[in-house]
């Protein structure tokens, strides 16, 4: 049957850039950081990504079930780290832009909203500025962020929708991606036509609050999910923010999206407002210091106790390679488990075989701020090439690479060193090495939030820990320069 004009199939584009940067981590992020990612066209990105539990698996499954053409043109990635160099932000950008297809009737861009170049505060809100560019003001553009988005006005208002993950850990990146393609659908198809309220609620939140299965995040998403359930909004979005981008407009916002109807948007907003600076003292971290918290840790009588040490947050940019609780675990009388970034360790190791023993000093390595090189001494059980896939809940099926790794045994502590920085997402990065979380009673997490999707379903007990770093909870650490003040909790108000 031959298509007319009127009925013929919808043609949508795909492109994205994920990178949430720490502009308080050591060094800067080029464009080799992104070159495991780089996926351009509609073959690579299909077998890259179809039965993926991603953003871009969500794309592609909710453009098939809408009888959509997909047109990807270039998605990357990078893991968090400092900031991206001017240089490989212009070449991502390029060829974001350059990779729409011309032929489409919308467009889904898939971001983080929390990147930062050395030049450009507000990233994502430039790259959108380059997709208006070329396809114009009119076009129906719809963009997923991450939780911790930073969103800027200027994200907003060069979009029409956005659709904001609602969990932490990020367990439903696939359903916002489907949520979006269906809402963009709607939209080209005119049976829509969304309205944006931009709401700043002037407080910076750590990574450490922001929980969603419980506690204080869990209330104001349950209050945005009943908010959501009125006639005529057709989304909401809390984005917790990342405190970890020092740029004017980081902290928790919130996107009310609403057919039409932009008083609605605002009632919505203002009810969200409220409840969010009610609650502000809540979303204040309590934690014990490092010898604190080893020594509560074997007190316990059951393991694994998790030692969040959310100051070394691999998934916030950190370093990962902080060793502030390291000397407490060699001194403690009971098993423990550390995964510690050290390259140099990590091919000496290699070098020296399955069996032989590791003598050096470890971790410590990438600035004054993460603590020291430790030396030990022990024995090298496993040696690993670092490549596995997801087997847990977040992103099942994404690709993973810890580089050359090696898992050594120091007395009661099994110190994983791996060439790459790999964040505790999921539980394949332990259990591909053979060792089960289980058997110890003390893991180190460099996480703040996300470790529970790898060992959220062993944990007995978890103990908040106070050390230095770029990704610390103590927000009074940290020297803001471009920050928009004042802001809870670091102003009087």
């Amino acid at each position: 049957m031959e298509h007319t004009e009127a009925n013929k199939p919808k043609r949508i584009g795909v492109i994205g850039v994920i990178h949430e940067t720490n502009t308080f981590a050591p060094g800067l992020t080029g464009i080799d950081a992104f070159g495991g990612d780089w996926v351009a066209g509609k073959e690579a990105f299909l077998n890259r990504y179809t039965g993926t539990k991603t953003s871009m698996g969500g794309v592609i499954d909710a453009a098939e079930e809408l009888g959509i053409e997909l047109k990807p043109g270039l998605y990357t990635q990078a893991t968090p780290s400092g900031m991206v160099t001017d240089e490989a932000f212009r070449q991502i950008v390029d060829g974001l832009a350059q990779s729409i297809a011309a032929d489409i009737d919308g467009l889904v861009v898939i971001l983080h909203g929390a990147m930062v170049a050395e030049s450009v505060p507000d990233a994502e809100g430039e790259i959108l500025k380059r997709v208006r560019e070329r396809v114009g003001s009119e076009f129906p553009v719809a963009v997923t962020l991450d939780l911790h988005a930073n969103i800027s006005p200027e994200m907003v208002e060069l979009s029409d929708l956005i659709v904001a993950y609602d969990t932490y850990p990020h367990v439903d990146i696939y359903e916002r991606a489907v949520e979006a393609v269906h809402l963009l659908h709607d939209v080209m198809n005119g049976r829509i036509k969304p309205v944006q309220k931009w709401i700043h609620t002037r407080m910076l939140v750590a990574p450490q609050a922001m929980l969603t299965s419980s506690g204080v995040m869990k209330e104001m998403m349950d209050l945005a999910f009943e908010l959501e359930k009125q006639p005529g909004i057709l989304n909401i979005s809390v984005a917790g923010g990342f405190p970890y981008s020092d740029v004017v407009d980081a902290g928790m916002t919130f996107v009310v999206t609403a057919d039409r109807d932009m008083a609605l948007a605002e009632r919505c907003g203002e009810q969200l407002l409220a409840a969010a600076w009610e609650r502000r003292e809540r979303f204040v971290v309590k934690q014990a210091g490092a010898a604190e918290a080893v020594e509560l840790a074997v007190s316990f009588p059951e393991g694994p106790v998790i030692l969040i040490e959310s100051s070394d947050n691999v998934g916030g940019g950190s370093p990962a390679d902080a060793t502030h609780l390291l000397p407490h675990l060699l001194a403690a009388s009971k098993k423990s488990l550390i995964v510690i970034r050290d390259p140099e360790a990590a091919r000496e190791a290699a070098a020296l075989g399955v069996g032989a023993v590791l003598k050096c000093r470890v971790g410590g390595k990438s600035d004054d701020l993460h603590g020291e090189p430790v030396p030990i001494e022990g024995k090298i059980r496993t040696l690993f090439d670092g490549n596995y896939r997801h087997i847990g809940a977040y992103m099942t099926g994404q690709y993973a690479r810890m580089g050359q790794t090696a898992v050594v045994e120091c007395g009661n502590v099994t110190i994983m060193i791996t060439e790459e920085r790999v964040a505790p997402w999921d539980p394949g990065h332990v259990r591909f090495v053979g060792l089960l979380p289980e058997q110890f009673h003390m893991i180190v997490v460099k996480a703040a939030i996300a470790w529970r999707t790898a060992f959220g379903d062993v944990a007995k007990h978890t103990i908040e820990v106070d050390t230095p770093g770029c990704c610390t909870a103590n927000l009074h650490r940290f020297r803001y320069t471009d920050l928009q003040r004042p802001i809870y909790p670091l102003d009087s108000f």
